[in-house]
């Protein structure tokens, strides 16, 4: 499985964006759970969730930034 590509999160819509991010966290949360019950079968989702994660908090940033400075 690769790594998610950044220009898939920026051909997102702001609300998109914001329910992959709340997806995402819950993603890390269950994938947390599931590691401290020892029933994670998949250790590497962990980074994948957490790249996504952060590509998408950078676009909503670099959104963010560019609508308040105009």
């Amino acid at each position: 499985m690769a790594l998610p590509e950044i220009a898939e999160a920026r051909k997102l819509s702001d609300n998109e964006i914001s329910e992959q991010i709340n997806g995402t966290r819950r993603e890390l949360f269950d994938l947390r759970f599931q590691q401290a019950t020892s029933r994670l079968e998949n250790p590497h989702r962990f980074r994948h969730a957490r790249v996504k994660l952060a590509q998408l908090l950078t676009v909503q940033q670099e959104r963010q930034r560019s609508t308040t400075t105009l």
